[in-house]
């Protein structure tokens, strides 16, 4: 140990010295490529002995093109820098390259002329793990050593801490060098190239398809298509839309992500790689070592990506890989790929056949849906109860009571009776609504951000206004104003945030209307909205203005209601008749915005 130590003393002051005149002090925004060598972060202090983190994989073997799950954890903290090394030799550079689970807190960097062969840090901010996946390239050492240093705070970091050794197991012959960011996703089998867009002439007929928009043009610019053709003992698979990053679909025992059969085609650097993988839960997919599929074609062109291949209907060979004369959901995806080929989460909810098909039995040409039934209900419903029925029921109680007050339905003012089965209507479709998404989820969703708590707020104040109206004093009781005061104030508050809600709920995974399309629409209902409430507020004013007794005692704090505005009846019918209108066409382009989804 004594002699250890010794050895170490002249590298150490070397560190000390270049630390100490280095331009760069810290790197707060993990750009260390200056610490490539010695992974020794110029902090000004020395290392930490014994360390707190500690580095783990998911196996202890490796053959080149695999992939390993590497997992850093520990306390709390700040900085990282992860490298795996030939374990005989832990002085040379790194060896393979990772790719991300994380973006927004970790980064790949590029240690010699190894790309992404290190992940750092993307600032201080701190954090108790980090999770990347090793990918072993075709030239490998035998055995491999992950290394990590840590910086719980400026100066108080570990160096290299050892983390567990990989092996290759025996080989008879060495591997030649392969591209070791491609080479997990690669095929064994040779690649041909696409030379135009597919056809959908034989869907129906001899092939098996699925098309979003449905009956769209494979060939143009916002179709996704999957077609599937038997032939003897195998299927001929194609798939095609636009995307720059990857285009994948699986086959699924029900309509939830997880224990799945996927295929992947990835545009990484203008190459189209080809793979199978397994999806379990809603995690990355494990890409498989060996690739089942032939006849491997794709290409990019106008921002299309199309590949196409063949499989066996059988492959009882290859664990994870479905029959596929059996019938299933099939999912339809697509999304963003990083440089190092990782595969980012969809940005939209994946296309998903409403019911189980068997690609391999009768012929059909189908379309399928990005937003579950019961997320279509809920969204269908809530536009029915909070664009016409609370919107035209607060109308007519605010402007309706003095043109109406002669009129009488089952023993009382209409005006009463229309405002009240308006809002008992609105109770009931909001009632219903807020039930379908937790019957679907099975529970709370964690993923949809303000929407289900301020969803749950306008629940419990649709709740409490009829509650609270059926408590009502009588119209001269002392208490009737205060009443007034709080009936409005919760209402409104209501309507608010029903709205709000809706603005966020529109563009949420599960859903997703056409954006800008549904902001614009939503913004131009509110404008509708104020607008009328703004003509019918200045017309009453007009009316009072005109009038030449005012009816002190008839003259409440929110309603502007005197004898004179009955003289308005015509024009406020033609009102009320223009915006009822008015609401039906709104509802109806979001009716048919969220059927088409």
């Amino acid at each position: 140990m004594i002699a250890y130590a010794v050895m170490e003393l002249p590298g150490l002051a070397v560190w000390m010295f270049v630390c100490l005149y280095a331009s760069v002090v810290g790197y707060p925004n993990g750009k260390v490529r200056e610490a490539c060598s010695s992974m020794v972060p110029c902090h000004g202090s020395s290392p930490q002995l014994s360390p707190e983190h500690t580095i783990t994989v998911n196996g202890t073997e490796f053959k080149p093109g695999d992939i390993i799950e590497v997992h850093l954890s520990g306390p709390d903290f700040e900085g990282f820098f992860i490298q795996a090394r030939d374990a005989e030799h832990l002085d040379r550079p790194a060896v393979g390259s990772f790719v991300l689970t994380d973006r927004r807190r970790s980064q790949l960097l590029t240690c010699g002329r190894t790309k992404n062969s290190a992940v750092s840090h993307t600032s201080k901010v701190k954090k108790k793990d980090i999770k990347v996946y090793w990918a072993a390239p075709g030239d490998a050492p035998k055995r491999v050593q992950f290394l990590a240093t840590v910086v719980k705070k400026y100066r108080i970091f570990w160096v290299k801490i050892p983390g567990p050794v990989v092996s290759q197991p025996d080989v008879l012959s060495p591997t030649p060098p392969l591209d070791p960011t491609s080479e997990a996703m690669s095929t064994s089998h040779p690649v041909s190239y696409i030379s135009k867009p597919f056809s959908a002439s034989s869907c129906g007929i001899t092939k098996f398809c699925i098309r979003n928009p449905t009956n769209c043009d494979p060939g143009s610019a916002s179709c996704f298509f999957l077609s599937f053709q038997q032939e003897e003992s195998s299927v001929f698979i194609e798939m095609s839309g636009p995307s720059e990053g990857y285009l994948a679909f699986a086959f699924s025992h029900d309509q939830w992500m997880g224990g799945d059969d996927a295929y992947l085609c990835v545009n990484e650097d203008h190459l189209v790689h080809v793979s199978t993988a397994c999806l379990k839960k809603r995690s990355h997919p494990l890409l498989d070592s060996e690739n089942p599929l032939e006849d491997i074609s794709w290409r990019l062109a106008d921002g299309i990506l199309q590949c196409s291949f063949r499989r066996s209907i059988h492959l009882p060979a290859y664990k994870g890989r479905f029959n596929l004369d059996n019938s299933y959901y099939i999912f339809l995806a697509d999304g963003e790929a990083s440089e190092g080929g990782l595969l980012y989460k969809h940005r939209r909810q994946p296309l998903i056949t409403d019911g189980l098909y068997n690609v391999t039995g009768l012929p059909q040409d189908i379309g399928g849906s990005r937003a579950p039934r019961l997320i279509k209900a809920h969204g269908a419903l809530m536009f029915v109860a909070w664009i016409t029925t609370v919107s035209i029921g607060v109308i007519v109680a605010r402007f309706f009571k003095p043109v109406w007050s002669h009129s009488f339905l089952l023993g009382k003012e209409l005006w009463f009776q229309v405002h009240r089965m308006l809002m008992l209507t609105t109770v009931m479709l909001t009632s219903i609504s807020f039930v379908l998404p937790f019957v679907y989820r099975g529970g709370w969703s964690q993923q949809a951000g303000f929407h289900p708590y301020l969803g749950c707020a306008v629940m419990a104040l649709t709740i409490f206004q009829p509650l609270m109206a059926g408590f009502r004093p009588s119209r001269h009781a002392p208490r009737r104003q205060l009443f007034n005061w709080f009936h409005w104030s919760t209402g409104t508050t209501a309507r608010i945030l029903a709205v709000v809600t809706m603005f966020l709920g529109m563009d949420l995974p599960a859903l997703d209307l056409p954006d800008p399309w549904d902001t614009y629409a939503m913004i131009g209902f509110v404008a509708w909205h104020v607008g009328t409430d703004v003509l019918l507020e200045i017309h009453s004013y007009c009316l009072v203005r005109k009038a030449e007794v005012i009816e002190d005692d008839r003259v409440q704090i929110l309603q502007s209601l005197t004898s004179a505005e009955a003289e308005g009846r015509l024009f406020k019918q033609i009102v009320l008749t223009v915006y009822v209108c008015g609401n039906i066409v709104f509802l109806v382009a979001f009716l048919i915005a969220i059927n088409q989804v």
